[in-house]
């Protein structure tokens, strides 16, 4: 049985007795407001119908993940050891020392998230890519787990067998596991390092409690409260042996003169960062545009170039005096602009939700301050519950993200939106996800 049809029974089942888990459903967000599903303190929105993907959906993701590691890892050699290759990533000096410092561990990102556009049909497209910060893994815990108990997936699970991913013990055992390549140490002390104003606490705390439950020292520590002393970062009187750094590399770019110590212990190299500065090499978004350069795609095999050119959206950057304006305004609907090292979907214009006049304008303002401007893929849609409207069965666009530790696959969180950009500040819904076992 294929996605589609799994999704179709769901939605059968919630209409036999809509009236029944309409009130299930307002349990469930009374439940959500009350839970740790949250983002910057607000409760996630969420639709009543789960992500549910089968197990050749999830060989699919490890494949398709499998191949853009080993594309990454390629452009990431390129970029250490090619100064004119460098070049083309435009980051300050001061940025590339740090990425270039020598490689503490195997894995150049040890935590990732792809985001891809994921039809029924297996076929798929990249949205971005997030190695620095990633984070919603506490939403998608949650969710699943209050989602376990309704009445909708209770029904549910007389039809299918199905679980839950495991995305916060998964991810300590794969940091211990970075760890010890290379040392012999068995208990070390862990920060998780981000400035509080900027961080997703309840998510940074459920990672604090499991670190300390396997009885490690383990604190949430901004990192303009850490120095470096001995060649290795301190906190207080506590030396530190893993940073698992959720501070993004944009941040500490902006707050460079504050973490001075911070960056200094970096540097040092003792203490064991995860993940390292040189996940910004594929986390800024010019990755998109550079990985179709002609000085990218003759470096990698056929299969690669292939995979390129088939599922990443062709990029440029948007410097009008190298493009066709008449033709970006005239086919507004076929572009979207991204800054270059924005999250959360800010500064992200997609044309086809602006008047001519108004995305020009846009365009203007964006021109030649580190925007790109790439092809716009519509979202696969899917119908799905939606108690809050009238006719319950509504349209969504849906995104997929892969979450990938220590470069395998782990798991999936799931979002939809009516909008043409799919996210939390365009009015997007988090949903739980589940594996149909066979």
């Amino acid at each position: 049985m294929n996605r589609k049809e799994i999704d179709e029974i769901y939605v059968d089942v919630i209409l036999e007795n809509k009236d029944e888990y309409y009130e299930d459903y307002l349990k469930i967000k009374e439940r959500v407001k009350n839970s740790k599903a949250t983002y910057k303190g607000e409760p996630v929105p969420f639709l009543y119908m789960p992500k549910f993907y089968t197990d050749e959906d999830i060989d699919n993701f490890r494949d398709l993940s499998s191949t853009m590691n080993r594309i990454f890892n390629k452009v990431i050699d390129r970029f250490l050891n090619n100064e004119d290759y460098r070049f083309k990533f435009g980051f300050p000096n001061w940025l590339n020392e740090l990425i270039l410092l020598p490689k503490q561990y195997d894995s150049n990102f040890p935590m990732a998230r792809f985001d891809i556009f994921y039809d029924y049909d297996g076929e798929f497209k990249f949205c971005e890519i997030n190695t620095d910060g990633t984070s919603a893994m506490n939403e998608e815990r949650e969710l699943s787990r209050i989602f376990m108990e309704s009445k909708g997936v209770e029904s549910f699970k007389n039809h299918f067998d199905f679980k839950p991913f495991e995305l916060f013990e998964t991810w300590i055992d794969e940091v211990l596991n970075i760890y010890i390549e290379n040392h012999s140490n068995s208990n070390p002390s862990i920060a998780i390092v981000d400035f509080v104003s900027k961080s997703s606490m309840d998510e940074f705390v459920e990672f604090r409690d499991r670190f300390r439950r396997r009885g490690l020292w383990c604190e949430i520590i901004s990192p303009d409260e850490l120095e470096c002393k001995e060649g290795y970062i301190y906190y207080k009187d506590e030396k530190i042996d893993i940073v698992y750094r959720r501070l993004v590399t944009k941040d500490l770019m902006d707050n460079k003169y504050k973490v001075e110590s911070f960056i200094e212990g970096i540097k040092a190299g003792n203490t064991t960062i995860i993940g390292p500065i040189k996940s910004q090499i594929i986390h800024n978004k010019i990755i998109f545009k550079i990985l179709h350069d002609e000085d990218t795609l003759k470096f990698l095999d056929e299969v690669e170039r292939d995979f390129i050119k088939k599922h990443i959206p062709y990029t440029k950057e948007l410097i009008l005096e190298t493009l066709d304006l008449e033709d970006i305004i005239k086919n507004k609907n076929n572009y979207i602009i991204k800054p270059m090292d924005l999250y959360a979907s800010k500064g992200v214009y997609a044309g086809k939700e602006y008047s001519k006049e108004d995305w020009e304008t846009h365009i203007r303002e964006c021109n030649n301050s580190n925007y790109l401007i790439q092809e716009y893929f519509d979202p696969p849609e899917t119908d799905m519950i939606d108690f809050d409207e009238d006719n319950i069965i509504k349209s969504f666009k849906n995104i997929t993200g892969l979450y990938i530790y220590n470069e395998n696959f782990y798991g999936v969180y799931s979002r939809v939106g009516k909008n043409a950009i799919i996210s939390g500040i365009h009015d997007g819904y988090t949903l739980p996800t589940f594996n149909i076992r066979k």
